[in-house]
């Protein structure tokens, strides 16, 4: 392909203003608790009936890649994470922000994010066919597997007790069990109520378990530091200390960047998963895995490049096979085919500018984006001087307009109240809540691919194990899986006796 004809299609002036203001869009919505990337896409498509093919994909790709980012920005400021892959670091950033240093906490993910991106899209430019490939090989087998594999990552990001993080997980995987069974259609926990035949949305489980729980014990706290009150550094100092913490973490980045890509171009998988595994590889393999969730950026610096990186990953499976990586680009299938443009191998010889255009207006978005996420954190962190009794009653009827908009009806907001209690019980026994968010966006994934694998192989388990890919990942899981519980097993022991000891003394 002529890279003179590609440059001149992303310097176009029009797919330049489109890029620049769809950056600022994104950044507006993916900072709005509740409202989530997917969301904002879909409010473009009556826009894209008057824009030309490459026009609307780069207001999809611009759109989704700040607001990807900006769902960091309430998480670290208001412990609200945006989208359930800033849920994986949410912890980190908001100890950062109380620490007295919100916005290098969101600068180090705007960088991190940018650079993810950059690396995602160079990826798919140059590996775009062999990628889909791989991910063309992956049944409902080794989708259970990496679902599980990716539960198995919310015991290792959960803190520092195995059993904890098992009690939140299985929290999580309770909830997501309401709705209709998918084998045999039958209601399951929904006393009723029509709105919870969908199951639970995981958008109002974590509005309610991060936000309102938050809010719940800000209510019974006089600390200044709680939601107001914060210090906030000045821009200068933030920008250079959130460069020099992502400057000084290349092997982080580089990682996170090709692993996300990997993950994204998987059917189903998207950034969700990809921040949760990178952000328990970075615990795995650093050397201070204690001080994760303290505010460290190790961690935050791997899921945020995954986070972006896995957005360029998703459109591999779109563009090659048509089949949606998320659904974002389940969105843009649709947008494309309302164009006249069918999705497939062809594309890359019917349509290739197009194609390359498309991984211009990421590349150019990524940049973009630390113009738009700059002016964003700036705006954002305003909100820390607001008085509490301002921003407390903001912050609750953000959450209830948030989970209002996902499903049209007031039982939402019921769901976000009650699974907001449950957030508060659950940091009163001091069970973390990030294992439980996840069990709720995998369960139905593990469950479905469960059940399509079962019927396959009709009944018989070793149908799991009979796919290369899939045996080496479900090898991989339960050996993962046994080395938790033998974990698990250790620290209950070891808390026996310390018990025992106790009881003895006195």
């Amino acid at each position: 392909m002529d890279i003179a004809a590609i440059l001149a299609a992303v310097l176009a002036p029009k797919l330049v203003v489109t890029v620049v203001v769809c950056t600022f869009y994104g950044a507006f919505v993916g900072a709005m608790p509740g409202l989530t990337a997917t969301m904002a896409v879909a409010l473009l498509v009556p826009f894209t009936y008057f824009m030309d093919p490459a026009q609307a994909v780069a207001a999809i790709v611009a759109t989704t890649t700040t607001a990807i980012f900006a769902g960091d920005i309430s998480g670290a400021l208001l412990r609200m994470p945006g989208t359930p892959a800033s849920a994986a670091y949410v912890e980190d950033s908001y100890a950062m922000a109380r620490g007295g240093r919100p916005r290098t906490a969101l600068f180090v993910s705007l960088f991190a994010a940018c650079i993810g991106g950059i690396i995602g899209v160079a990826i798919l430019s140059a590996a775009a066919p062999q990628l889909a490939r791989v991910a063309a090989r992956f049944s409902s087998d080794e989708m259970f597997w990496l679902a599980c594999l990716g539960l198995s990552c919310a015991v290792f990001v959960g803190g520092a007790s195995v059993p904890r993080n098992f009690a939140s997980l299985f929290i999580g995987l309770a909830i997501a069990t309401v709705g209709i069974d998918v084998a045999v259609g039958h209601p399951r926990f929904t006393f009723g109520i029509n709105d919870l035949l969908d199951g639970i949305s995981f958008i109002p489980a974590m509005i309610g378990m991060f936000a309102v729980a938050e809010l719940l014990r800000n209510a019974e706290t006089r600390d200044p530091v709680r939601l107001g009150r914060l210090k906030v550094e000045g821009l200068g100092k933030a920008v250079a200390a959130g460069w020099r913490e992502v400057r000084g973490r290349k092997i982080n980045v580089a990682r996170s960047g090709i692993a996300g890509t990997v993950i994204g171009s998987l059917p189903g998988a998207g950034a969700d998963v990809a921040a949760w595994i990178c952000y328990a590889i970075s615990r795995r393999f650093s050397r201070t895995p204690e001080r994760f969730g303290k505010g460290h950026t190790e961690g935050m610096i791997d899921g945020g490049a995954a986070n972006n990186a896995a957005l360029a990953g998703a459109w591999t499976p779109a563009l090659v096979f048509g089949i949606p990586g998320d659904s974002v680009t389940a969105i843009a299938i649709g947008v494309l085919l309302m164009k006249g443009l069918t999705p497939g191998p062809q594309i890359f010889s019917t349509d290739a500018l197009l194609v390359y255009t498309l991984f211009g207006s990421f590349f150019l978005a990524n940049l973009v984006m630390l113009l738009s996420g700059t002016l964003a954190i700036l705006a954002a962190t305003f909100l820390l001087r607001a008085p509490r009794s301002v921003l407390m009653p903001s912050v609750l009827i953000l959450s209830m307009l948030g989970a209002y908009a996902i499903l049209g009806s007031t039982t939402a907001i019921w769901i976000v109240l009650a699974l907001g209690l449950l957030g508060y019980l659950m940091s009163h026994a001091e069970i973390p809540i990030a294992p439980a968010i996840l069990g709720i966006v995998l369960g139905q994934v593990v469950e479905d691919n469960f059940m399509v694998s079962m019927m396959k192989a009709q009944g018989d388990l070793s149908g799991f194990f009979a796919r290369e890919t899939a045996a080496f990942l479900g090898v991989a899981t339960i050996l993962i899986w046994g080395l938790l519980l033998v974990r698990a097993g250790l620290e209950l022991a070891g808390r026996r006796p310390a018990a025992s000891s106790r009881e003895t003394n006195t």
